[in-house]
C-alpha cells in the first residue's frame, strides 16, 4: 500500500500535531500529534503495520487497536479526498 497526498492538499507541521490544507475547496483539517506521526511515517514509506507497531510502542495501546487506530485514520483522510491510496 503506498499512500501520497491528494492533489492541492498540503501537509504542515504545527505545536500539537499538523494542518492539512485542502487547496481545492479551502478546508483545514487538524491532527493531533499521534496522527500526524502517523501520517508522516505513512508519506515517508511505513507500511500500516509498522505505523501501528511505532504508535502501540509510543502510547498506552494494545496492538490490535493501535492497527485499528493507523487504518481509521488512512479510512478518514481517504474518505474526505486527502489521502490518495494505491497498490
Amino acid at each position: 500500500m503506498k499512500l501520497s497526498l491528494a492533489r492541492d492538499v498540503t501537509l504542515t507541521p504545527v505545536d500539537s500535531g499538523a494542518v492539512l490544507l485542502d487547496g481545492r475547496r479551502g478546508r483545514y483539517w487538524q491532527l493531533n500529534e499521534s496522527g500526524s506521526t502517523i501520517l508522516r511515517k505513512l508519506l515517508d514509506g511505513d507500511t500500516p503495520d509498522v505505523a501501528a507497531a511505532n504508535l502501540s510502542a509510543a502510547a498506552p495501546v494494545s496492538d490490535d487497536q493501535a492497527r485499528q487506530d493507523v487504518m481509521a485514520l488512512i479510512d478518514s483522510l481517504s474518505a474526505a479526498n486527502l489521502l490518495e491510496v494505491s497498490s
